[in-house]
This record gives structure tokens, sequence and C-alpha cells, in this order.
């Protein structure tokens, strides 16, 4: 029989088609998603539409489950319509209301707020988070908020929209899942429930939300694309690339892609007052601790245009410089950041001079500077005592010969790169074979990897970033 997984994220929706017992690729599709920090939803449902198409149609699928981008707030009126375009995880319009948020919850005092928010959910809320978004929208479009009777997330959506079709139907069983619903700053992950009081301190109304299903659970059958089939429970972007991945302990999962990921498999997670590390759950009943930069491979990107090169130039630009960049060091805060918390700041070049002012040393800096924030995650994990013994690096930026050939410089540590493949997708057809079988454990399908890289590590450049991290204003 065959499944089908879908990777609804920030830039493109992909779909893959898979055989159940082993996981083997049948057949895949994508579509591109418009660009911005808010859309409308239907976009997500056209492009999912244009993505079953590109491979093939899913009429001959058993079952189907979403994957998709965390934190976007999917606020539905009685209707199940939209009452404006969905608030994406990198609008940071919602900084000032996180820190209400924070503030609110220590009477005052940001300090004890923080360590309120972490015990109770095991985040402290940021800009990306459903929960600021919601107190945004009450904030500054009273109206809006008034009409909102559910929020959803996106993946939430879109099951919703294969099992109902649209309209008041999509609000009879709006279900999520842990791993998705762990991001949204009113879950507790460690207790398995929602939190409403702070789900109020957001938005008094106190909106319907999804129901949280159970690993492996099937959430009904699909009346759209699939006609019939079993309905897995889908998540988050992140818990499905780890799903997909079949990490367990000692793994770290490093992904680049629109944002930068590092995560780890975990029974329990010691909360985090700083907000470095987030305690999400993961797709399977466990705990999917992570660090997540609002700035991934549009580090890159953006310094390719910079400099007026394509992608594999800036690669071989880079690899043409000496480790350090002759001193140059880029904080790539382009879209502001999220860890750390500065969604005001901007992205930093330190240490120009005359002899270093080449295309080749900025260019390095750039894929420095973005290792080095993962770097940081790492580090991260590591203090909360969770061990680091295998790191795989995922995403469109890890097909970069730059990046795989510093990775392990900057990271500290070897990395082993799976092979190249769209794991969120494919962590949503592995949760689809799930709940087809019915079985109390997930089907075992093989991870084939790429290639396992080494380099001694060069510790100087993460100290110089350490160094200059500190003076890029928030």
């Amino acid at each position: 029989m065959l499944v089908a997984g879908i990777d609804s994220s920030t830039q493109s929706c992909k779909v893959v088609v898979r055989d159940a017992d082993d996981g083997r690729l049948v057949r895949e599709g994508r579509a591109p998603h418009p660009d911005g920090t808010e859309v409308d939803p239907e976009h997500w449902w056209q492009a999912l539409q244009e993505a079953a198409t590109d491979a093939g149609g899913l009429d001959d699928v058993a079952a189907v489950a979403v994957g998709a981008q965390q934190h976007g707030l999917v606020a539905l009126d009685g209707d199940g319509t939209p009452v404006r375009d969905a608030l994406l995880w990198n609008d940071t319009r919602s900084a000032s209301a996180a820190r209400d948020l924070i503030a609110e919850l220590g009477d005052g005092d940001e300090s004890t707020g923080r360590q309120r928010w972490a015990d109770a959910t095991g985040v402290v809320p940021v800009a990306s988070f459903t929960v600021a978004k919601l107190r945004w929208l009450a904030d500054n479009e009273p109206a809006n908020a008034k009409r909102t009777e559910a929020v959803a997330l996106p993946h939430d959506w879109l099951t919703a929209r294969l099992r109902a079709g649209g309209g008041a139907a999509v609000l009879a069983d709006l279900t999520t899942d842990a791993g998705d619903a762990s991001g949204t700053g009113y879950y507790d992950s460690g207790s398995g429930q929602y939190r409403d009081e702070l789900l109020r301190m957001a938005l008094e109304s106190g909106p319907a939300l999804p129901r949280v299903a159970g690993a492996g659970e099937g959430v009904g059958h699909a009346t759209e694309l699939a006609d019939g089939a079993v309905l897995g429970a889908g998540t988050g972007d992140n818990a499905a690339a780890a799903f997909g991945l079949d990490i367990g302990s000692g793994d770290v999962v490093v992904s680049i892609g629109t944002s930068g990921v590092v995560s780890a498999l975990a029974d329990s997670v010691t909360p985090d007052p700083t907000g470095t590390v987030a305690g999400f759950a993961d797709a399977s009943g466990h705990r999917l601790p992570l660090v997540c930069t609002l700035n991934g491979s549009r580090v890159l990107s953006t310094t390719a245009q910079l400099l007026g090169v394509e992608l594999a130039d800036l690669s071989d630009l880079a690899l043409s410089a000496p480790s350090g960049a002759e001193g140059i060091v880029m904080v790539p805060y382009l879209e502001g950041e999220r860890t750390p918390d500065r969604p005001g700041a901007s992205g930093a070049v330190h240490g120009l001079r005359v002899h270093n002012a080449r295309p080749a040393n900025i260019a390095r800096a750039a894929v420095e500077g973005l290792l080095c924030g993962l770097a940081d995650g790492i580090e991260a994990l590591r203090e909360q005592g969770l061990p680091v013994e295998r790191v795989l690096l995922i995403g469109g930026a890890a097909k970069s010969r730059a990046v795989q050939d510093m990775a392990p410089r900057v990271l500290g540590c070897d990395v082993v790169v799976p092979a190249p493949d769209e794991y969120v997708a494919n962590g949503a057809a592995r949760q689809a074979a799930w709940a087809l079988s019915g079985d109390d454990q997930p089907p075992a399908w093989e991870v084939p990897l790429s290639e396992s890289l080494h380099a001694d590590p060069e510790p100087h450049v993460h100290e110089r970033y350490r160094e200059v991290r500190e003076l890029t204003e928030s």
C-alpha cells in the first residue's frame, strides 16, 4: 500500500508518495508558496493541490498526513473562515506582545515571568510563538480578535481541509498533535494539557482549540485529494523531520532551511527560563528540546545577491578564503533574530579592513556566521545535559559544499549527512503509515546516509564570533 506525506513549509509545498511498509519513494511533487510573513491560508491549499498533481495525484494512497511550518496563527470565525491572513512564525510584529506576556505572568518582573512560562509550558514567549501572535491580534486588530472563535496551526488547518473540505465543517473536529501544540505557548508538553489561563492572557475570549491526538493516531478520513484515505495526526515541521530521520538518544539534528534548527530526542526537558532551549514535544510521544534561529539559508542567498554571484559560486568563493576570513565576522541577524531573542536586530559585519575586504572573505564569513549560530544551539543542548554523539545535517543549505566543509570545523564535531531528501514530508508519510497500521510502534524505514564529514575543529572561529555577537544591537 502507498502513503503520502505533505510538507507545507514557509516557501513551498512538497508531497511524497511512499510504500507504507519500507518507505520506498514512489513519486513526489512540489509547488511554491508566496513570499511574505503573512499569507492567505487558501494559498497553502492551492499549492497542496498543485503539488499533489505534480506527484501524480493521491487517488491511490491509503493514508496521508501533513507536516507544516510551526507557530503560524490561523484564526477562524464561526463559519470556519480565516478572519485575516495567517501570521507566520517569521513575522516579528508580535515581539512586544511576547514581552508583555512575560511581564504579566511575572507580575511585572521579567525574570519571574520567564521562569513561570518555562515551568508552565516548556517555552518562553518570543515573537514566533502563536500565543504572542494572538496577543498582537487582540492589541492591534480587536475586531478580528472578536470574530475569532477557533485557533488552528497551519498543519491543523490543512488536515481539516483534507477531511472536511471547507466552511463550518472545518471547525467540527479540529485536531493537532503534541509536537505542533508544544510550539504555541499555551500547551504543557509535560502534562499533555492546554493551559487555558495562558491562552486567555493572549485572547480573553478563549477561542476553541484543536484536540491533541495521540502519537500514531488516525484522525479520520480524507474527503479531498485522497478520498477515503486514513488521516494521520500530522505535526510541526521540526518534529516531522526528526521523525523522518528516526533519531534516537544522542542524535542531534542540525537543519538549515529558512530557519536554522538544532534539536534532539529526550524523555524529559529541564525548563529553560532564558528561552534558548524550547521544550517541545516530538511526534512519537517523547520530547524534542530545540533551538531555533530566524536566519537560515537566506543568509547564504542574501550574501550571494550582495556579491552578485550564484549560490554555487558563493560556495567556491567561501572555500577559497582562509579559516576565520582574515578577521571578518558576520553576525547574520538579517531578519532580526529569535535565538537570541533580538527581533529588532540587523546583520553586521565586523573586522572589515583594507587588507581583508575581499568577496571571498565576505562569503566565508557568511557561512561561518551561519554555522556559529547553530554551534551556539549545540552548546545549549549540551548545557541541558543532553548527549551529542551524532550530528545529522539536513536542509537545503546542507547541500552547499562550503557548509559541508566548514560544519565539522565550526560545530567542533564529526557530522553525518543523510542522503538529500524531503525529511519533513517523509516524517509525515511515516506518520500516515503508522496511523494506517494501527500498531503500537511506527514502521521502521531505513534512512540512507550520504557521507560522514570529518575535519579538525577550529574553535577560534566560534570564539571570535562570540566576542562580536554581543556588539549587535537588538
